[in-house]
């Protein structure tokens, strides 16, 4: 017999039925270990060797798959075909070696489809664990971690109220930070434009724009004020227009390719709202199975993948379906390939496709979840119009002119043909200005063209918008900046810490995450460049291709890190409040329509103002206290070192995923006793949450326990939670049940309650382990 490891249950239970009798699935349940949480879990003096720990549901899985090997000839490591799942292969061979528990050969095997051919090709041809990829994974991680560990604290010291600082994180911030500056310092710009509508020979009526007047060119800062406007307009009225030139030209759009990590959550945030890290979490459960008609199907292949690229099957499958169902006119001659615009990608995965394109999203209303159908909706329709012939547009540009010379032009666009566009538009964060969009009616030089009506109209230039997660995400993968599969991960922690928020949908930095960016550029500023940090993920990823040794690139980087870390040493919290004052002084003292800087106290006309940061927020305070006491509040609410920042977030209620046995979604909600998480099952026939349904019937909920941080609350665990009271067995012919109560875990039997001490281990508890507590 043959053991398989995977990460999920669900992604067990699905590949053990194709598998049969011969083997034996079992899910690690993500990682099993990770650095232990304490400074000195990695040292640079020590060849920058690393400690681990063994999380509590990591020992049961060590245990677990060390009974199971006793039976078993050989072990299949199956985890997911990224870095991340290389990287849980080798931890769990490394334990088990350093345990003595692994006497059978072991192979690493990979698939992107969770699909009976996929797996069976992939157990025919394994390998062994890439060395370079688990490389990658270690150096990622050192650097994560020294980063944190060592700026964190100048913050907190520095900083009074700050919370950590990741790697990547504060450039993101560094991002929304800026872009809010850019915003605040933006002045608006007034400009006038002339808009005509004029009569075409069929006495259809359309509209153009002045561009030109008496033989001058008019751009878009021309006209300036309404008395230059009205001048113009009066100059205007009475004049005779015609037709001077005609342009017309077919223009062909392309279609974009199928979805990579990012591109799908940019996607899934501008057309169905949803966050990157629901996006991930719904594309979880596509991509592991989901129960259809009593039968578990994978919907699409791995969404973690920088590939734009589709094999040569799934190409020829989409064809046959355009063929089919739209006809011959939308196939191309030929399938298209694409390359991908992504720096630092890494493209050894497929792009993210359907399984099974005949699986139409059509057919999957009322058997799964709507949010799992309308991911899938987008998923199938993008790449299905991947291999679709190109759209086409007929464009035309009209001129029409008085004797004076006065011209104004009319723009026209009109679809000629569909192409695929039958199937799919791509979502746009700012549509082009001047977009011809519209049919203009017949119109040929030398045509007259009466003006009906003619029109001043006055305008505002406009700050560049705030970021979406859509945009940020785009921004963030053209700079090179992170890895699409972590970006999620990094936008829920900016809210999680109280940096950022968002406000309808679109990221506003909180008082506190300015001042962490200011502080950082301020004295780490290389390390927030988006060029340096482009630079180190492209050094990472040669590590994970073999082009670089490992230790090199964190040699690099460490050695010039610890020189500016000890420059900060000798730094007073008062220099730190001055370079704040300084570079923050437009947010900070900026005051009334003309933004002028004043540090005047606005009370006693005689003190400076000033920053300040204690324990209860930031503040704007005056020099002369405590004789004055004028302050000026910033923070919305106080940053407290002891708070978890998960449960200062108001982003309730959280989305943490869909339940792999019946659909429904599980969410992180915030009550006045507390966090706790609810299970909404859906209605097969409306999509609709059952609990709206019937008001009188509660959904399933559970506490959050105090031992469980906010933010180690997920799917799984959420689950486990929701499960509780559960019965773990039979013991001398009576239920043995375990559950949290108001004191914590515990073990029911014979009606006698025992404590659970190690209170997390209640998770990894089995029926052995109840018993001997009990006992003890």
């Amino acid at each position: 017999m043959r053991l398989v490891v995977v990460e999920s249950p669900a992604k067990a239970k699905t590949i053990n039925k194709y598998l049969g009798p011969d083997y034996r699935v079992m899910a690690s349940y993500g990682h099993i270990r990770d650095l232990l949480s304490k400074d000195g879990s990695v040292q640079p003096d020590n060849d920058f060797s690393m400690i681990w720990e063994v999380s509590p549901r990591g020992k049961k899985c060590i245990q677990d798959i060390s009974s199971s090997l006793k039976n078993c000839n050989e072990l299949l490591l199956a985890t997911d075909p990224d870095r991340e799942g290389e990287a849980i292969s080798w931890h769990l061979k490394e334990v088990l070696q350093e345990s003595k528990k692994l006497n059978v050969p072991f192979r690493r095997i990979v698939f992107h489809e969770i699909t009976k051919s996929a797996i069976k090709d992939a157990i025919a041809h394994p390998r062994d664990i890439d060395s370079s990829l688990v490389d990658a994974y270690l150096a990622r991680r050192a650097l994560d971690y020294l980063v944190g560990f060592t700026l964190s604290p100048i913050l907190w010291r520095k900083l009074p109220g700050s919370k950590s600082a990741g790697r990547v994180q504060s450039v993101a911030l560094r991002m929304i930070s800026e872009r809010e500056a850019e915003i605040e310092a933006f002045e608006k710009k007034e400009y006038w434009s002339i808009e005509g509508k004029f009569q075409a020979k069929n006495k259809k009526i359309f509209d153009a724009r002045l561009i030109g007047y008496q033989g001058e060119k008019l751009d878009k800062f021309s006209i300036v004020n309404d008395k230059q406007a009205n001048s113009l307009k009066e100059s205007l009225q009475n004049q005779q227009f015609s037709v001077i030139s005609v342009e017309t030209k077919r223009v062909k759009r392309n279609p974009a390719p199928a979805f990579i990590t990012s591109t799908i959550q940019q996607e899934a945030s501008r057309k169905l709202g949803f966050s990157a890290k629901k996006t991930m979490q719904l594309a979880q459960n596509l991509y592991e199975g989901i129960n259809i008609d009593g039968e578990t199907v994978a919907l699409i292949t791995y969404m973690r993948t920088d590939s734009v690229n589709l094999s040569r099957e799934a190409m020829e499958k989409i064809r046959e379906l355009i063929g089919e169902k739209y006809g011959k006119a939308f196939l191309p001659e030929k399938p298209r390939f694409y390359q991908t615009k992504v720096k630092n990608a890494q493209e050894a995965h497929e792009a993210i496709r359907p399984v099974d394109v005949t699986i139409t999203p059509e057919s999957l209303l009322g058997k799964v979840s709507a949010d799992l159908q309308k991911l899938y909706n987008l998923v199938w329709k993008r790449a299905v119009a991947s291999q679709m012939s190109s759209a086409e547009f007929d464009q035309m540009q009209v001129d029409i002119s008085d004797d004076k010379k006065d011209v104004f032009r009319a723009n026209g666009s009109v679809i000629a043909f569909e192409g695929f566009l039958k199937v799919y538009v791509e979502g746009r964060d700012e549509p082009p200005e001047d977009d011809p969009e519209g049919l203009l009616p017949p119109l040929a030089k030398g045509d007259q063209t009466p003006l009906q009506n003619l029109d001043a109209i006055q305008h505002f230039t406009t700050p560049p918008p705030r970021f979406s997660e859509a945009s940020l995400v785009k921004k963030m993968e053209e700079l090179g900046i992170g890895r699409p599969s972590t970006y999620a991960t990094i936008l829920q922690v900016l809210q999680d810490r109280g940096y950022v928020k968002l406000e309808k949908k679109l990221f506003v930095p909180e008082i506190r995450g300015r001042l962490v960016t200011s502080f950082l550029m301020s004295f780490f500023g290389k390390y927030l460049e988006y060029g340096f940090t482009a630079d180190l993920e492209q050094s990472l990823d040669d590590v994970s291709n073999g082009k670089k040794p490992r230790n090199e690139v964190l040699k690099n980087f460490w050695n010039g890190f610890c020189v500016n870390v000890a420059e900060t040493k000798e730094i007073k919290i008062s220099d730190v409040i001055d370079k704040l004052n300084e570079s923050l002084a437009s947010l900070l003292f900026a005051s009334g329509d003309s933004k002028k800087i004043s540090r005047e106290c606005p009370e006693c006309k005689q003190g400076e103002l000033s920053l300040k940061i204690g324990r209860f927020g930031s503040f704007i305070g005056c020099s002369r206290y405590p004789e004055c006491k004028y302050v000026k509040k910033l923070d919305s609410s106080p940053a407290s070192e002891g708070d978890d920042a998960v449960a200062q977030s108001s982003e309730y209620p959280k989305f943490l995923g869909v339940d792999p046995s019946d659909q429904a979604e599980i969410t992180l909600r915030k009550g006045p006793y507390g966090l706790y998480i609810q299970k909404d099952k859906k209605n097969e026939e409306t999509g609709q949450k059952s609990s709206q349904k019937k008001a009188k019937e509660k959904p399933p909920r559970a506490s959050v326990p105090k031992f469980i941080a906010p933010g180690d609350v997920n799917l799984d665990l959420a689950i486990s939670l929701l499960r509780m009271p559960k019965i773990l067995g039979q013991h001398d012919g009576e239920d043995v049940k375990i559950g949290i109560g108001r004191f914590g875990p515990y073990v029911l039997f014979r009606g006698k309650y025992t404590s659970i001490r190690k209170q997390e281990t209640i998770f990894s508890m089995n029926l052995e382990d109840a018993v001997k507590l009990l006992k003890n």
